[in-house]
């Protein structure tokens, strides 16, 4: 046991100290820090940035109104400039860069306003669309005022429509914890399939470097290939745990100086412990399971150039996984979701979607962790043949038959 560990902290290390890992890790921090500072990022950049528009009101009865509808919903960022002069004169001011836009108002057959909208580039969208909204509640107040509506007419016209939902089954969610519960189950399949992808992928590359280097030969003949096998699996492990506490402090840092609680920030203040507990069981079991495909691949190729091609099979098994989860998200009632929750490469992220979402019985849930289970012990069985004669194995390697002639080597 005593080889396992010295194989463990020997791939912890080594991946620790590289400096991919430094300078992906200080990147990833600031990102996380600018995301969860990203309102007062964007207020330091744009509190001095204002929008000027020049208006032609030809009605002359529009002007006045719009400017106040666009300080009722408080577009403060938006400058409105009354014109009188002719279009062409504020086009041409337009085109020099003294306004940012011109907008003509006018009156239809009705007389309710319409509008033309003059800028050098339509790319922004926000401006624009400001404005039309403006009119738009403009339009519905002069509309209403002629049709002899009062206030309390208009007010009960746009009401929205009561719209109860009642769950009938006793242990069902609640619709605020539902909501919860799809931003909890979106973000660890997210991260789920980032895990898997990046770490992954970190370990059959890891093992397909040893096994160039020829040192795989010295250390399959002095550790058992099951030990080699997990010893690489949770010392990778091990990295992506010391990477995402370091993000995790690093966000929860950035959010309690913005004056942000992490869990309200979050909004998982109201989800049962239950639902975090299946999250962390099926996040480390999900990521044992496809940990131990990627380093089996991993010790049957010769150069790490190969490594892509041979592992690419089981990137399309967690990227099915992720899709079946994104469509199960709006429908985890459904006969597809719940048959496939039950096939183990798909069972980390879709079971922990069901469970998150529906009272799925516990039957269900524990029949799903046995098959599981029992999956990723035979895969640890059967890998590890195939790791130690895989990493004995040299020259080309692309196919899954090489796994015959791993195992073959085993006997030998």
């Amino acid at each position: 046991m005593n080889k396992f560990w010295i194989v463990l902290w020997h791939t912890y290390m080594t991946k620790l100290k590289a400096k991919s890992f430094l300078i992906t890790t200080i990147i990833t921090s600031l990102f996380v820090f600018a995301i969860a500072n990203i309102q007062h990022i964007i207020e330091f950049f744009t509190k001095n940035d204002k929008t000027t528009v020049a208006v032609i009101d030809t009605t002359g009865m529009f002007y006045e109104p719009l400017e106040e509808q666009l300080k009722q919903e408080k577009h403060d960022d938006l400058q409105l400039k009354k014109m009188s002069g002719s279009e062409a004169k504020a086009k041409a001011d337009v085109r020099n860069g003294k306004w940012d836009a011109l907008l003509i108002l006018s009156a239809d057959d009705k007389q309710l306003p319409k509008a033309e909208y003059y800028a050098n580039t339509i790319a922004d969208s926000d401006t624009p669309s400001k404005l039309e909204q403006a009119l738009q509640q403009l339009k519905t107040a002069l509309a209403t005022a002629k049709l002899g509506l009062t206030q309390e007419q208009i007010a009960q016209l746009y009401e929205p429509v009561p719209f109860e939902k009642v769950a009938l089954e006793k242990n069902a969610k609640t619709e605020e914890e539902l909501n919860q519960a799809r931003v909890l189950v979106y973000v660890l399949l997210f991260a789920m399939y980032m895990f898997v992808l990046m770490y992954g992928g970190m370990i059959s590359t890891e093992v397909a470097t040893e096994k160039s280097s020829r040192v795989m030969e010295i250390l399959v003949s002095s550790v058992p290939p099951l030990q080699q096998l997990f010893g690489k699996i949770l010392g990778v492990a091990l990295l992506s745990l010391t990477q995402f506490a370091i993000l995790f402090a690093v966000g929860f840092a950035a959010l309690k100086s913005s004056g942000q609680e992490l869990w309200k920030f979050l909004g998982f203040d109201h989800l049962p412990v239950s639902t975090f507990v299946y999250a962390i069981i099926f996040f480390l079991l999900g990521y044992f399971l496809y940990a131990t495909l990627f380093a089996v691949l991993g010790s049957l190729v010769s150069r790490v150039e190969d490594v892509q091609q041979m592992i690419m099979p089981v990137m399309t098994l967690v990227i099915a996984a992720f899709m079946i989860a994104m469509f199960g998200l709006g429908a985890p009632e459904s006969t597809f979701i719940t048959v496939t929750s039950f096939i183990p490469f798909f069972t980390p992220m879709i079971m922990f979607l069901r469970v998150g979402l529906l009272p799925v019985p516990f039957w269900e849930v524990a029949l799903s962790l046995v098959l599981l289970t029992a999956t990723i012990g035979l895969l640890a069985f059967f890998g590890s043949k195939v790791y130690r004669g895989g990493v004995l194995m040299y020259g080309k390697a692309g196919s899954w038959k090489d796994m015959k002639k791993a195992v073959q080597l085993t006997k030998k």
